[in-house]
């Protein structure tokens, strides 16, 4: 069994206090792993080397930074097959998936953030031959890091990439559910030759490590994604410390589907966007509303599309569906799927828990995909996050309401559109409350955009020179401009 240790000041250590959490391979329910339950002296001391080592990282020139991420994004692709396997086992997900899409996506995080750098600019402005006014960015100094469960090291490097390339230190606390890619990050980090303190990763639980870290004083910045009541809790303690804060937190986002739709491809992209990583995406469509003409051979079309996908070993190359990432997840899933049939709804497929063969996974958390249909507007299933393979349809009759039906949840994350009206779809992007609004598609992602929610689904935004943005701190400079006789 591994014994996972934190990276602090360019060491893997262990947890001052001895304490770990035991780690379950979600496909099998058996631990594999042990994680250290850190506390506020390994945070301390983590916040404490970064503090020490941002006066020279910060001064080092953008190109030399630039390198630098560029050595750990090369040594991540290099290892790509055994960070794949990491997270399938931690996560629960296919090892497909990870290998296609987690993974390689963490390698353009750090190439992308990496190069932005050195070509990021500032605004400068003239008054009339005055003055020359312009802006400085620069880094606020530690910044703390909180990641999720449900992409690992794909969010983790997201946050971290930006926060190192502008010049600041980072503290992160990846996920105490899923910390093995992180924790082998924190060994290409070393293979690479960061400076020590430059990043550090404890792991731990967020009541422990996690509040230690959002509360310091010597950490100006924070930056997270995760549950809305968790991101509430962030901002009660950070808001009176002033600190820079961004809250990536939960959805409920609505997935329309007109008449003039490419019906095709209107259910090829609404399948993967209900049930991709078993539904545990926050950008998940699982509130599908469908135009009344096509409600019904939508219906039929879809869930037989979602009774075809195979739920499976995650290491078996034709798993569509792998594991529920914990058993908390997975008995809260299917607690929703009972309050489904007490709200009345239908279930059309699924609806339980996945039989999956073979002896290895007799004890994993597998659910079945589940396409709930008949359910009223306004009940819990239809209002409240999930975060599995569970998507409900619904049918509409015209534009204003599902732009009503749309908007009628406290999330504002994301949206995807289908139609082939030029006009409406630009006009519905317009009047959903989304901070991401797909036309025709669905997580198709470009790294320069801002990115980030309205209403419950957070604060602030990261992404592209948003993100370049956020990790920095404005400085204007006024240089008046002589007068000639």
């Amino acid at each position: 069994m591994e014994t996972i240790l934190n990276y602090i000041n360019g060491g893997m250590v262990e947890p001052t206090g001895g304490a770990y959490l035991d780690n379950f391979n979600p496909a099998t329910g058996e631990v594999y792993a042990q994680t250290p339950d850190s506390n506020e002296k390994d945070i301390e001391n983590a916040v404490q080397a970064a503090y020490a080592a941002f006066p020279a990282w910060s001064r080092m020139p953008a190109n030399a930074r630039c390198d630098a991420l560029l050595k750990i994004a090369d040594l991540i692709e290099a290892n790509m097959d055994e960070l794949a396997l990491a997270e399938c086992v931690d996560n629960g997900k296919p090892l497909s998936l990870a290998r296609s899409l987690d993974i390689p996506r963490a390698v353009e995080n750090f190439r992308f953030f990496a190069t932005s750098i050195i070509h990021f600019h500032s605004e400068s402005h003239m008054m009339d031959g005055v003055a020359l006014n312009y802006t400085l960015r620069k880094p606020r100094g530690v910044a703390g890091i909180i990641s999720p469960w449900n992409l690992p090291l794909y969010l983790l490097s997201w946050k971290i990439a930006p926060a190192l390339a502008t010049g600041n230190t980072v503290v992160a606390k990846p996920s105490e559910v899923t910390p093995m890619t992180a924790y082998k990050l924190s060994l290409l980090c070393q293979q690479a030759g960061l400076p020590a303190g430059v990043l550090n990763i404890v792991h731990g639980t967020g009541v422990r490590a996690g509040a230690a870290l959002v509360s310091h004083k010597s950490v100006p910045t924070i930056s997270f994604t995760g549950g809305t009541a968790t991101g509430a809790e962030i901002a009660r303690s950070a808001g009176p410390m002033f600190k820079k804060v961004a809250l990536e937190m939960g959805g409920k986002n609505p997935n329309i589907i007109f008449t003039d739709a490419d019906f095709n491809a209107a259910v090829k992209g609404s399948l993967k966007s209900s049930f991709a990583n078993q539904g545990q995406v926050c950008l998940c469509g699982s509130r599908v509303y469908v135009e009344s003409s096509i409600y019904e051979k939508f219906v039929e079309t879809f869930v037989a599309a979602a009774k075809k996908l195979k739920v499976g070993d995650p290491l078996e190359k034709d798993s569509d569906q792998g594991a529920l990432v914990s058993k908390l997840q997975y008995e809260k899933v299917l607690s929703y799927l009972q309050l489904a049939r007490d709200e009345g709804g239908k279930i059309r497929c699924g609806g339980g828990a996945a039989t999956v063969s073979g002896e290895r996974c007799k004890n994993g958390y597998f659910v079945e995909p589940t396409v709930i249909t008949d359910l009223p507007i306004h009940c819990r299933v239809n209002k409240e996050e999930i975060f599995g393979p569970v998507c409900t349809i619904t049918p509409f009759e015209n534009e204003d309401e599902v732009v009503a039906l749309a908007n009628d949840t406290d999330y504002g994350l994301s949206a995807s559109v289908w139609t082939k009206d030029v006009g409406r779809a630009h006009r519905v992007a317009d009047r959903i409350n989304a901070g991401t609004v797909w036309i025709n598609c669905w997580l198709v992602r470009d790294l320069r955009v801002p990115f980030g929610g309205m209403k419950q689904s957070g604060v602030g935004r990261e992404g592209g020179l948003e993100a370049l943005r956020f990790y920095t701190e404005p400085k204007n400079v006024c240089v008046r401009v002589p007068s000639h006789a």
